[in-house]
């Protein structure tokens, strides 16, 4: 394969080999285009039932299958127009489908917001006797359960339209920042320590200069990173503290407790799962962490460690290479105790072109993967010839694994499990990759490189997306107390946040605190500590496969088929973990602090 890592490439120069074969999706544009305005004209077959909802459960199953089915066909339209903007943002034809796919999106809900509010119209018992009725119902059973739940919460039918119809403004805050971030964010080249100058994307700064080796490299390229920030702060602090707003709104609309309340709703996660995440982890693992900042301040030999520097490699001169055609080979072999139907999977991934690998001006930055149903699922990536992005790779491919067996064991509806579960079976990919490797080699410096990748994952998880997770947890409280979110309150509470965790070992700077600018996640309601959940959970099902063998994997792999049929805490107690109790959380952050243990070791 060619070398991917081509800067400044445009995508119609990217080799088609290296891209994802949308075909699989639509053929060609055209194709898209049509299927679009079809789309339109099938609309009516779901509002002919607006009205007859109560008059029988055969007009509510037709109903819900006919939505289904056309909620299907718009996912697809969707996930193309999506996954175009993904791999260029710079191209106005892709920015022009991105912005026609969400007035369709909102049009549809706005057409279809009669189905829920008629539904929880329906006199109390009602839905429960068409289930005992119609039988085929069944199938619908828990959005349907789901949607009883929020009765309470549900506003009359005409606000619920109206809402529905301003679907597109509701969702423009978060469709506002990726926009700016993709295609307006421009920043000034810097100096590396023999004073040559580098370009600087938000790409490459996160890819490639925030894990640089050089410390000069690092702080330089961070100090550029952070003067462009600066330039959008207050920009970004408005969009942002619009999210908040509406979502704050919403909640109080609806009689919700707290916004917390309405956002866990959704996810099936009670508040004592929710704040357990939060409150134990940065509790117990703060002190892990600051004996492995210190350990890395004193290897790298720095005179103070910046926030900045967290992420340097702790061994520098060993950073193994690998081709995506011998990553891929090793994610396979690693995946072997999964059984045969699920490496299978992997193997489709690899080969089929689900994956979107190359560099190209206008990417999106970071990894994905979107599954939309009745297709297969399609990867973003950057690839850059490391064994770390291995780890990425194998991370995505296991929320491939997991949607594919998920849509192909599950009707649409019972598909998506809840967001507190999402992040279990791409770090349990990531667990087996790096057991894997530890049991094929010997040698004393790769072994201390994968326990590093292993702590690199427990970092992304366990320090950085959580603590994005207390800072929400502390803007919602503030935003519910009538304080302004602005700029300084947003680096504030960052600050003091980081500050909390690291004490006195890391040197927080102006940059440190602007880190609320980088990530999307702020704008997908309360997805960043569920990063943590999921981590958890895969940490405490590895350690079952390792102890029990074939029974936890059979147990794990059902659980993965079942979808959105079950709760979390039920999908993991059928894994053999209770995540309504603290235990699986301390282990893992003992886990965590078994591997600082080893590492420091490796250091004597």
């Amino acid at each position: 394969m060619q070398n991917v890592q081509v800067k400044n490439t445009l995508r119609n120069e990217v080799p088609e080999e290296l891209k994802w074969d949308l075909t699989d999706l639509f053929p060609t544009k055209e194709a898209w285009k049509e299927e679009l305005e079809a789309i339109k004209q099938e609309v009516p077959t779901v509002t002919q039932y607006k009205g007859k909802l109560g008059e029988g459960a055969n007009y509510l199953l037709e109903c819900l299958s006919q939505q289904e089915a056309l909620y299907v066909r718009v996912m697809r339209v969707a996930t193309y127009a999506n996954l175009q903007q993904s791999e260029d943002g710079t191209n106005s034809e892709n920015q022009a489908q991105s912005a026609l796919v969400g007035s369709f999106l909102a049009s549809v809900s706005a057409s279809t917001a009669f189905i829920d509010s008629e539904i929880l119209a329906l006199p109390d018992g009602t839905v429960e006797k068409y289930l005992v009725e119609e039988p085929k119902l069944q199938a619908f059973q828990k959005p349907l359960k789901e949607l009883l739940e929020t009765k309470p919460h549900t506003l009359h039918p005409e606000t619920e339209e109206t809402l529905a119809a301003l679907g597109e403004v509701l969702t423009s805050p978060y469709m506002t920042y990726q926009r700016s971030k993709s295609s307006d964010m421009a920043f000034a080249p810097f100096q590396d320590e023999q004073g040559k100058e580098l370009p600087l994307t938000f790409a490459t700064f996160e890819d490639r200069y925030e894990l640089s080796p050089k410390t000069e490299v690092r702080r330089n390229a961070f100090q550029s990173f952070t003067n462009t920030l600066k330039q959008y702060q207050n920009t970004f602090a408005a969009t942002y503290s619009t999210e908040i707003k509406k979502q704050v709104t919403l909640s109080r609309l609806r009689g919700y407790e707290s916004v917390t309340h309405m956002l866990l709703q959704p996810q099936d996660v009670s508040l004592e799962m929710y704040n357990n995440q939060l409150d134990v982890i940065q509790k117990e693992l703060a002190p892990h962490m600051r004996r492995f900042a210190k350990l890395k301040k004193r290897v790298l030999g720095l005179d103070k460690l910046m926030f900045c520097d967290l992420k340097a490699p702790l061994d520098p001169d060993f950073n193994p290479t690998t081709t995506y055609e011998d990553a891929s080979k090793v994610i396979l072999e690693s995946l072997q105790v999964m059984g045969p139907e699920y490496v299978g999977i992997m193997e489709k991934g690899l080969k089929d072109r689900w994956v979107d690998l190359a560099e190209n001006v206008g990417k999106s930055t970071g990894a994905f993967c979107a599954s939309p149903y009745g297709v297969h699922p399609y990867i973003l990536i950057t690839w850059t010839d490391t064994m770390r992005g291995a780890f990425i790779l194998t991370h995505e491919l296991g929320h491939a694994g997991h949607f594919y067996l998920a849509g192909k064991n599950q009707t649409y509806s019972n598909t998506r499990p809840s967001m507190y579960f999402v992040e279990a079976p791409s770090t349990m990919n990531e667990l087996l990759l790096g057991q894997h490797l530890l049991s094929t080699t010997e040698d004393n410096r790769m072994r201390r490189w994968i326990i590093l990748q292993f702590l690199g994952t427990y970092y992304h998880n366990f320090v950085t997306h959580l603590l994005e997770g207390e800072l929400q947890r502390r803007v919602y409280a503030l935003a519910e107390a009538g304080t302004p979110i602005t700029a300084k309150t947003l680096t504030e509470q960052k600050t003091e946040v980081l500050s909390n965790f690291w004490g006195d070992t890391v040197e927080l700077d102006e940059g440190a605190g602007l880190t609320w600018m980088r990530q999307p996640h702020y704008y997908m309601g309360l997805y960043p500590y569920t990063y943590s959940a999921g981590l958890t959970a895969s940490t405490a099902v590895a350690q079952l496969i390792k102890e029990e063998g074939q029974p936890a994997v059979d147990r794990w792999v059902e659980v993965l088929k079942m979808g959105g049929t079950k709760t979390p805490l039920e999908l993991l107690k059928h894994a053999g973990v209770d995540m309504s109790t603290q235990e699986p959380i301390k282990k893992a952050v003992a886990f965590v602090g078994s591997l600082i243990d080893e590492l420091e070791k490796s250091y004597e």
